[in-house]
């Protein structure tokens, strides 16, 4: 067997080393990598491990992640390989005369006109059914225990959170949730989110469906349309 010939010598003044394991579990946060490396401890797969860090990073990046964003994924099941696309579809009463008459010919970038039918839980709830072989319940019970325990906000996620609020502290009910203080939470500062707690136990209790069908997809709808919105 031929040696490699790849230089493990990294020349950036701040290397990361290299990771040799097992299992390992790579996020831009890491309360979110330990949640998905949690189920791999518990006998989970690569899977199992996806939706845990996925769900957990709605609560501790929450201004680049969320419950109303979308989701995507390549996966390899050792045969074939899998892709899914979990992009929100558009509301039903989108077209163009409906930009036309608000937004002249431009497409808003921010606001209720800008908001598609989350992707991200049906994603996690198609993925689960097909290849996860843990509850779904224990795969997002890392993220509810940060959600009502809190965490410390970390230096990376302060500053864009910081960089968030001029453009989305005017967004109707962004100063409620994502600025208790009146302002970005500080680093190492405890947050707690009790509003997502709620919303992630509901899905762990009763399914993806709770968040489409009943109470929280009828408040979505309610709180975007009393804004101009057409969700």
């Amino acid at each position: 067997m031929q040696k490699s010939v790849f230089d493990w010598h990294n020349a950036y003044p701040h290397p990361r080393t290299p990771v040799f394991a097992s299992n390992v579990v790579a996020t831009s946060q890491p309360l979110a990598a330990q949640a998905g490396l949690q189920m791999l401890q518990r006998g989970g797969n690569a899977v199992d491990a996806t939706i845990a860090a996925a769900a957990a990073i709605t609560v501790v990046e929450p201004v680049s992640n969320g419950l109303g964003s979308d989701a995507f994924a390549i996966l390899w099941d050792g045969k074939k390989l899998h892709g899914l696309n979990g992009s929100g579809r558009a509301p039903a009463a989108w077209n163009p005369d409906y930009f036309n008459k608000k937004y002249a010919s431009a497409m808003p970038e921010r606001g209720v006109d800008s908001i598609t039918v989350p992707g991200a839980v049906s994603a996690w709830g198609e993925l689960h059914e097909k290849f996860a072989t843990l509850a779904f319940s224990e795969l997002l019970a890392p993220a509810i225990e940060l959600a009502e325990k809190g965490y410390a906000v970390s230096p990376v996620v302060q500053r864009k959170w910081q960089n968030q609020v001029p453009l989305l502290e005017t967004q109707p009910g962004f100063k409620e949730v994502f600025m208790p203080y009146g302002r970005a939470p500080e680093i190492g500062e405890r947050i707690k989110m009790a509003g997502a707690a709620r919303t992630l136990k509901a899905i762990a209790e009763h399914g993806v469906s709770a968040f489409y069908q009943g109470e929280i997809a009828e408040q979505l709808c309610r709180y975007v349309q009393a804004h101009g919105g057409a969700l």
